[in-house]
């Protein structure tokens, strides 16, 4: 299997296999080159000019990281084979599904990233609007799907899209046991987090988010909850500073950078401009979800 690699500022060089190379060079993942991490941040800290699109490999290598260290550890392997039935051929499976949804995690974001989910219609399901999971969804089993399940080296690994999008999801019925790997990518110590915080730092020059990440990602143990026996990830007992850090330097950057008093009246004003220019002044629901990612921050 060929590999290539991406450099990454946070990574040194980030290595992605042919098929993860094809779902890169898709038109619907693309698309994060032109969709700013921060949305008009910029206009804030001029630095902030980074794209999802390097978030997204920056995430799936920090997932891929906390993988292997978990299933590195004779332990954490017990638990899972004790607790969720797991075997040895299902392990490097799953490192490869966990691959794939970290790195398309964030594609159904919308222009300016978080900055006009209030513009996303109401789901006629819940009530509530659609969140850009649900965007990332859509794209999933949309114009991704055949990209996913028709690789020659999905051969291998049978992996559906259903499977990749139930990870997004949390999706205990596609997924069974499974589901636990969710925390991988959206749980309190996840490789989404950890990587934005570090990123954004990175870009914009500050130290608010800045931890131990290779400290935090060596010291991740598996354990069992005591009243539900539900398998849950944490630090060891030794490294319960690294966690904390993480936990101060997310509230450091959403008090200074994310809920910086400027940056929000900058989402005000687009919002407002967005309004006038989409049609019924809302973004399009993810059933036309062709339609959906047309936009981006260049268009708008």
């Amino acid at each position: 299997m060929d590999l290539f690699e991406i450099r990454d500022p946070l990574y040194g060089f980030v290595e992605v296999n042919e098929w993860e190379r094809t779902i890169i060079d898709h038109p619907a993942f693309q698309r994060l080159r032109h969709i700013k991490q921060l949305g008009l941040t910029e206009y804030i800290y001029p630095s902030a000019t980074h794209s999802r699109f390097e978030h997204s490999i920056g995430t799936m290598s920090l997932a891929s990281q906390m993988y292997d260290c978990i299933v590195g550890k004779e332990k954490n392997i017990q638990i899972l084979k004790d607790n969720l039935s797991f075997n040895e051929s299902g392990i490097e499976r799953d490192r490869q599904l966990i691959r794939l949804a970290a790195l398309v995690h964030d594609i159904g974001h919308s222009p300016f990233s978080h900055a006009p989910e209030d513009l996303m219609p109401i789901n006629p399901q819940t009530g509530k609007p659609y969140r850009h999971e649900d965007y990332t969804v859509a794209v999933i089993k949309g114009p991704l799907k055949a990209v996913i399940e028709e690789h020659p080296i999905n051969g291998n690994y049978h992996i559906q899209a259903d499977e990749v999008a139930a990870v997004i999801e949390g999706n205990a019925a596609v997924l069974k046991d499974r589901v636990f790997w969710k925390v991988l990518i959206s749980g309190q110590l996840d490789a989404d987090r950890g990587d934005y915080l570090l990123r954004d730092s990175h870009h914009i020059g500050v130290k608010y988010g800045v931890y131990d990440y290779s400290r935090m990602v060596k010291s991740l143990v598996l354990g069992t909850d005591p009243e539900s026996g539900e398998v849950i990830l944490g630090i060891s007992h030794g490294s319960r500073q690294v966690a904390e850090a993480v936990i101060l330097a997310r509230y450091q950057m959403f008090t200074q950078v994310y809920f910086h008093k400027t940056r929000r009246a900058y989402d005000f004003h687009l919002n407002g401009a967005m309004r006038e220019v989409l049609p019924n002044g809302l973004l399009p629901p993810p059933d036309k979800i062709e339609e959906y990612i047309s936009y981006d921050d260049s268009k708008i």
